[in-house]
Order: structure tokens, then C-alpha cells, then sequence
């Protein structure tokens, strides 16, 4: 099974570029493929990327502002031109479901797939997505509509057999590899407890990675993102527009640092970037006054979680 990584495939905000997508990024997590936030020129990326289309099974959007899904609908339209027949789950706030729906209805376009919704309106961390091996919460923040972040983490894994101890136990059949897997220790025909240390590997570490969309300083995340291993945290501005911030609902460089460093993440990398900045490592220069492991994100860009 491939690491656990997140790929940036647009980090600016507001308008595109010839160089700059807006917000999109592919998190890859025990074989599942996430897809969140959706801003224009998301196709194009994931192409580069060399992502295929149809592994994305769960989309999830952070708030209404344009550049954070106006990707959104064409790439549900390719998903129909491309014969999709699986369906898609859409994590999102209440109105996106209305705001495709029109356009379907109008576009005359009949897709051959469905569309799972599950819509967000609540502002307490809640549990929105989980299965055998990954839970998904959002993570409530400020900005000037209701938004959300989200926060993935890995669930705890089976433990590994140690063939090589269990080959010297002849009463060890293959039957006895569940409950060896699950942590219990074994017990030989003569009675001996042989202790499960002794006959497997810990499991891989849990991974976690927390995506913190459009949001002004806003400290109630921080209990909520302890001790991650990868945030990605909006960064519009520098320090020197902390007013501009302010009004508009956003952070700036130093701000996310702080969030990073309050909450112990392990690594912190940068987005959102206004394009009033030419230079992106100038975001990440503030950060690091702050908080020593942080990072500027670029398009296409791979991050994995364990490192």
C-alpha cells in the first residue's frame, strides 16, 4: 500500500493564473483517495498529477466561495462523459447540492452516476465520515460564510505476523493468525502462554493530516488539530496586512505559525496565497520566526504524512 501523502494541485486564491491554480489538494489514505476543495483548473491538475478520475469516490468542500469549487461541476461532468457509473459522496456545506442541481437542470445534463450529499451546517466538530480504516471530522473556522475545515486520521491497523517466530511453534495453525492480528496471546497444547510481542510487529503508526480552509486567527481549533502530523493552514497575506486579514476573513503567515505551534503539529505547510505576493517563500520566511518545520505548498507539490 502506497504511503500516506497529500498533493497540492492549486494553492492560490481567488483568481487563476497562468502559473497559479486556486484551492485543490489530493489526500492519499489507506488506498483511498480524497479530493478536497474543488477551484478552477482542478481537471487539469489532477491530470498532471496523474490521478485517475475514477478512484475519487469522496469530495470535500470547505465553503462557497468560488475559487474553492468552481472546478466542481466540470469535473462532475467529465466524471458523466467519462461513463462513471460508481457513485460520488459530496461532503459540503447546505447549497452546493442546489447550486449543481440547477446547472444539470439547465445544462440538460442527465448523469449516469449518483450524487451523494451529505450536508454540512453544523458549527461543532462532528464526526461526518468513517469506515474500516478512516475517520473524518470538520473542523469549524471563521470566515466570512460558513466554513469548514476537515481533519482525517487513520485508524489503528491490525498487528503483523512474525512468520519467522511463528514457524517455531508447531501448534500455531493458520486459523489462530485472527486473534494473533488482533493482540491476543497464544496458548500451546501443553499449556504455555506465549505472549504476542513475541509473535507479531506493532502496527504502522496513525497518520493524521487536518486541512484548515479560509479562516481569520481563530484559536478553538487548536484543541482539535493536537498533536497532527501534517496541517495545511491558509495563509493569504504577510503580517504587514494584518488589518486586510482581519476584514476578509483570513490569516496571515505568522498566524497560521502560531496555530502550528500552540497545537504541537508536527510539520505545517502554507496555502492561499494572495497574489498581491510574488514571492511565496516570503510566507514562509514569517512562519519560520514562529514555528521551525513549516513550509510553502506549490502546485503538485507531494507531502507525505509520516515525515
Amino acid at each position: 500500500m502506497k504511503k500516506s501523502s497529500l498533493t497540492i494541485l492549486g494553492c492560490h486564491s481567488s483568481i487563476p493564473t497562468k502559473k497559479f491554480y486556486p484551492t485543490a489538494q489530493i489526500l492519499e489514505m489507506k488506498g483511498f483517495i480524497f479530493l478536497i476543495d474543488c477551484g478552477e483548473g482542478t481537471q487539469v491538475q489532477l491530470r498532471k498529477a496523474k490521478i485517475k478520475f475514477n478512484k475519487i469516490i469522496h469530495i470535500f468542500i470547505s465553503h462557497l466561495h468560488g475559487d474553492h469549487f468552481f472546478g466542481l461541476i466540470g469535473l462532475l461532468s467529465t466524471f458523466h462523459l467519462l461513463g462513471r457509473e460508481e457513485s460520488v459522496n459530496i461532503y459540503a456545506p447546505k447549497g452546493l447540492k442546489d447550486i449543481i442541481n440547477t446547472h444539470f437542470k439547465w445544462s440538460y445534463t442527465r448523469i449516469k452516476y449518483c450524487i451523494d450529499y451529505i450536508e454540512l451546517s453544523s458549527n461543532k466538530l462532528e464526526k461526518i465520515m468513517e469506515n474500516e480504516k478512516i475517520e473524518v471530522y470538520t473542523i469549524p473556522l471563521k470566515h466570512r460564510i460558513y466554513t469548514n475545515g476537515f481533519l482525517f486520521k487513520e485508524k489503528i491497523s491490525n498487528r503483523k505476523l512474525n512468520m519467522e517466530e511463528i514457524k517455531k511453534i508447531p501448534d500455531i495453525n493458520i486459523i489462530h493468525y485472527k486473534d494473533l492480528k488482533i493482540g491476543k496471546n497464544f496458548k500451546t497444547n501443553e499449556g504455555i502462554i506465549i505472549p504476542n510481542c513475541q509473535l507479531t510487529f506493532d502496527p504502522p503508526k496513525i497518520l493524521s493530516y487536518a486541512f484548515c480552509s479560509d479562516t481569520s486567527y481563530y484559536s478553538p481549533i487548536i484543541d482539535h488539530i493536537k498533536y497532527i502530523d501534517l496541517l495545511y493552514h491558509e495563509s493569504t497575506f504577510l503580517k504587514t496586512e494584518k488589518i486586510r486579514a482581519i476584514n476578509t476573513g483570513h490569516s496571515t503567515a505568522n498566524q497560521a505559525a502560531y496555530i502550528a505551534k500552540k497545537a504541537k503539529v508536527k510539520k505545517l505547510i502554507l496555502g492561499h496565497y494572495s497574489n498581491r505576493f510574488p514571492n511565496i517563500k516570503d510566507f514562509e520566511k514569517e512562519a519560520k520566526k514562529i514555528f521551525y518545520n513549516v513550509e510553502a505548498s506549490e502546485p503538485l507539490k507531494k507531502y507525505y504524512l509520516d515525515q
